[in-house]
């Protein structure tokens, strides 16, 4: 018996160490979650074995009454036995979930790991040790594969919480075998009530289902931790392949990603087109869109929150939504205007010595025909102007069109006007009327550059 305890004892501890080492947290200052049950009781262990500088953070997510003040006290007693500091925070859960129109799980999910980046961040802790063990994973795809999912959702839990610098450094190890090690060091905890009930997802899956299975199945959650196994290598290669398809497809310029409708086309492949429009925030519904958007007219364009994708001729157009245009007033003695990331300087000169600049990012205009304050603004729908050359008026859309300009670009134009008439769409034409003559006897420099 005091062979299998140490054995025991052992191999949980290298499992953990081994994770640790893998994840470039060993001998690092870590913050470890604690709710108080088996799970992370040992997690606490387990840091302490391995030599570990922690802090515990504890939630209060106030949902069972005085059972979660009494794993609160017990948490708190955890710090003074391993004189450690413990963070605790209480949380309105039910408010959060109805206010954000979420589950109490999912208000509970987002709830930690915000306040776990939060502490991490203002103390200095390398990372952030979760207490997830093999047979929550088996639990997670089950729920995944029931719910619908892909293939990362079939590869159960990362070691690694993307984004968060959150470790599970327990994933490889049964529940039967942490709380065997839990007796071994004759360790408490405190059982949370409402894991007998089935009204949660995971526990209908954990007190029904899998007990269900292993009817039929007895080797049922060996099985799928080692389907886990395949699948997560399969991801990996899957995950490869999508990033080189996605080189070929995708151009980034600048802000934007530029891809060539038919050439996404041609692959047929819906996973492909999800795997691109993901990493702006859309969601795999989004896919039909994408595909219908790929028969519209230039122009077309769908959009969530963050980012549009835009038909523009024969390409698709990935970027950021329109920020709200902001307005610029220009005093005669002001020589320059800083407006996002670019500049205008602008300065008046004689006549005499005057050369005619070829540089489209230049403005030279006749002063006497200028009135200021001059404006500096984006151009709307309706803005019209008389280009350089040119005797009739041309409404400014139609000037873009002319110039093969896509959404995106338009969107990005500025105007110079003076006295309500522009006299300079920026960095590209003039208006006819304000141009140098042989009577202009002071000249209006208007150059733009990048900062």
């Amino acid at each position: 018996m005091l062979a299998y305890r140490h054995a025991l004892i052992m191999k949980l501890l290298s499992a953990f160490t081994d994770s640790l080492r893998k994840h470039h947290t060993t001998n690092r200052k870590v913050l470890l979650a604690v709710s108080g049950g088996v799970d992370s009781v040992v997690l606490c262990e387990l840091s302490k074995q391995a030599g570990l500088a922690f802090s515990i953070a504890h939630c209060n997510f106030g949902l069972r009454g005085e059972e979660s003040d009494r794993d609160e006290a017990f948490v708190r007693g955890l710090g003074e036995r391993y004189g450690v500091a413990v963070f605790v925070a209480a949380f309105n859960t039910s408010e959060y979930a109805a206010e954000k129109r979420l589950s109490t799980q999912e208000a509970a999910r987002e709830l930690r790991y915000a306040w776990f980046d939060k502490l991490r961040e203002e103390n200095g802790f390398d990372a952030t040790l979760l207490a997830h063990h093999a047979d929550d994973n088996i639990e997670t795809l089950l729920m995944n594969f029931f719910r619908g999912t892909g293939l990362e959702g079939l590869a159960g839990m990362p070691e690694e919480k993307i984004g968060h610098r959150c470790f599970r450094p327990m994933l490889a190890m049964r529940r039967s075998e942490i709380e065997a090690y839990a007796s071994a060091n004759q360790l408490s905890w405190v059982e949370d009530s409402s894991n007998s009930s089935n009204k949660y997802t995971r526990n209908f899956f954990r007190n029904e289902i899998i007990p269900q299975l292993k009817t039929v199945f007895p080797k049922v959650e060996e099985n799928l931790l080692n389907n886990i196994k395949r699948l997560r290598e399969t991801t990996a290669l899957y995950n490869g392949m999508i990033e080189s398809l996605k080189k070929k497809v995708c151009e980034v310029k600048g802000e934007e990603v530029h891809i060539p409708v038919l050439k996404l086309m041609k692959y047929k492949d819906t996973s492909l087109i999800y795997e691109v429009i993901r990493d702006f925030g859309f969601s795999e519904k989004m896919v039909e869109e994408v595909i219908k958007l790929a028969d519209a007219d230039s122009g077309k364009y769908i959009m969530n929150e963050k980012f549009r994708i835009i038909r523009h001729r024969a390409w698709f157009i990935i970027a950021p939504s329109a920020t709200t245009a902001q307005t610029f007033v220009i005093d005669r003695e002001q020589e320059v205007v800083q407006f996002g990331d670019q500049q205008l300087r602008i300065k008046q000169t004689q006549i005499e010595g005057f050369k005619l600049s070829k540089d489209q990012m230049v403005a030279q205009l006749d002063a006497k025909e200028l009135q200021f304050p001059l404006v500096l603004r984006k151009w709307k729908a309706g803005d019209y102007f008389y280009p350089l050359g040119m005797r009739k008026k041309k409404k400014l859309a139609r000037f873009f069109i002319d110039q093969k300009l896509s959404k995106t670009e338009k969107e990005k134009v500025w105007v110079v006007e003076s006295h309500k008439r522009i006299i300079w769409i920026v960095g590209n034409r003039i208006d006819d009327r304000f141009k140098i003559t042989d009577a202009t006897k002071e000249v209006l420099h208007i150059s733009l550059s990048s900062l």
